[in-house]
């Protein structure tokens, strides 16, 4: 995207804090080209684990299967961390109902509805997971 060099300078630089509550910077090696790339990722955090996702249409993600080390700008900080794949799809629905509930209002760009309670639909959670892979940071 056009954008992602602007957004992953603002994420380098001191005005990090406009954009780092929800957006940090994945610096990863391409598993056949060997080339460093840097890419702009919504994250949730859990603990000592970061939560994003992606269409499994898209390519990048596929660099990161297998638990392999990435850096990660995140709030300001460059830490080190391993990203993890999930591409099961009933993986990938509780994975994205433990996201979902960390942050309700993105509910709505998965199309994924909540129920009465604030839960996840789980027939629209099973939707989402056919098109989308989750990756799990663990910090280092």
């Amino acid at each position: 995207m056009w954008y992602n060099p602007f957004l992953s300078m603002i994420l380098h630089s001191p005005l990090h804090s406009l954009l780092s509550g929800n957006l940090l910077a994945l610096t990863y090696t391409g598993r056949k080209s060997g080339r460093t790339y840097t890419t702009p990722v919504n994250y949730v955090r859990d603990g000592d684990h970061l939560w994003a996702t992606s269409y499994r249409t898209r390519t990048w993600w596929r660099n990161l299967c297998g638990g392999v080390p990435v850096s990660l700008q995140l709030q300001g900080r460059r830490v080190q961390a391993t990203g993890q794949v999930l591409e099961d799809e009933v993986a990938v629905a509780e994975a994205l109902s433990a996201y979902l509930s960390q942050v309700p209002g993105w509910a709505k760009y998965f199309k994924v509805g909540l129920k009465a309670n604030g839960q996840p639909d789980h027939n629209d959670l099973a939707r989402a997971a056919k098109e989308r892979v989750m990756i799990q940071f663990r910090l280092r």
